[in-house]
């Protein structure tokens, strides 16, 4: 059987590779970092300006050191889930800390953020509700809608008077939940989260942000698109990661209203049948808080890089997406040619990622540059000639 199933697969990726749309996966050989070592393809130490390593904390010496005391004292892992004997002091711990950072009543630490969004809407809705979306939200709160039995609404992106028509039209459910990134992945917008929250106490909605990309270092103590906005006390549901800006690890929470915490400790799929949260990274966790509540140089040093590399790129002609965030989209339009100037610039020494449909729509491929902390001035200044170079040899 699989003989003819093997063929299919085949040709499917092929008309993958044909199109310019395969994804290869480098091995790098170092630890996450400012410049990293790839290990496969055209190899060498290489800037790397495509992790989610926006405060550099994956290889922060303070945040190793916690990492091995934790294994001394805690082990390597639970070997179960929380409900049965899987809860140390050190889970308790972070989320308490969580919680307070973020301004929420509780919290409850999954796998994965994409564990967390796909825990949440089952859990609180069924047939007489209605979860009202983004159209840009990340796959993971996709994903987690399907597996709920609520009404589905999607409102363009940030377009807060279709949002409003979904309001309108949903009058009649039980609870409406509304549902935003705080950042945008692919473009790095920022969602209008004051305005949201002054529709949903208009029309008696929830809301819920996914701030994965924001939480460490958007806003003025690093706590994220709700603390930008000042509506830290009206948006009812947080849902993050401890695997981008929080040291790069793995792991997800739900941060939320009291009540809705514990129906996810006993409704939850995701996290009644998955295996805690490594023990090394909640400590681990816990001095990465530490470190973004006694100093704000990381959050600087990350914005001036920011500011550094958009203005240079768009004095140089490059089509930048707008915006302050760390993510900063160079739109290249064509699937094939955005994955060249990839190839280009890794031969130049810059770690990059051209991003193409089904990750991004038809036409609007991009090189998603992520700026971090830990870059310096000359690499950022590294980075934009190295961009000018590879655009003149793929013009020709």
């Amino acid at each position: 059987m699989f003989d003819n199933v093997r063929e299919d697969l085949a040709a499917t990726l092929d008309e993958i590779r044909e199109a310019g749309l395969f994804k290869p996966e480098r091995v790098i050989g170092s630890p996450q970092s400012a410049e990293v070592t790839v290990s496969s393809g055209t190899g060498g130490q290489v800037l790397n300006f495509c992790a989610n390593n926006y405060l550099g904390l994956a290889d922060h010496p303070e945040v190793i050191a916690a990492a091995k005391e934790a294994l001394d004292r805690w082990g390597y892992g639970m070997a179960s889930v929380r409900f049965i004997c899987g809860t140390q002091d050190v889970h308790k711990e972070l989320e308490g800390r969580l919680s307070a950072f973020l301004g929420q009543e509780d919290t409850i630490l999954y796998s994965s953020c994409f564990d967390a969004n796909g825990g949440v809407f089952e859990t609180l809705l069924d047939e007489r509700d209605a979860v009202i979306s983004d159209a840009l939200n990340h796959a993971s709160i996709i994903d987690g809608i399907r597996l709920s039995k609520a009404r589905r609404h999607r409102y363009a992106n940030r377009d807060l008077a279709d949002l409003e028509q979904q309001l309108k039209a949903t009058q009649d459910a039980r609870r409406r939940l509304i549902v935003t990134d705080g950042v945008f992945s692919m473009d790095g917008y920022i969602a209008p989260l004051q305005e949201i929250c002054d529709l949903a106490d208009r029309y008696d909605a929830m809301v819920m942000v996914d701030d994965s990309h924001a939480v460490g270092f958007v806003g003025p103590g690093g706590r994220g698109t709700p603390e930008l906005h000042g509506v830290m006390d009206r948006v009812d549901i947080i849902t993050g990661t401890l695997g981008k800006a929080l040291g790069g690890a793995s792991g997800g929470y739900v941060a939320a209203r009291r009540e809705i915490v514990a129906l996810l400790r006993q409704r939850s799929r995701p996290y009644l049948f998955s295996n805690s949260l490594a023990p090394v990274i909640a400590a681990a966790s816990l001095k990465v808080l530490d470190l973004l509540e006694t100093s704000a140089d990381l959050r600087e040093r990350l914005a001036d890089n920011t500011r550094l590399f958009r203005t240079r790129m768009t004095e140089a002609g490059f089509e930048i997406l707008p915006g302050e965030h760390a993510i900063a989209p160079v739109m290249i339009g064509d699937a094939a040619k955005a994955g060249r100037l990839a190839e280009l610039l890794l031969e130049r020494g810059v770690y990059v990622i051209g991003f193409s449909y089904p990750v991004v729509p038809h036409g609007q491929a991009r090189i998603r540059v992520q700026l971090s902390a830990a870059h310096s001035t000359e690499d950022v200044e590294r980075a934009v000639a190295a961009f000018i170079d590879a655009r003149s040899v793929l013009e020709g």
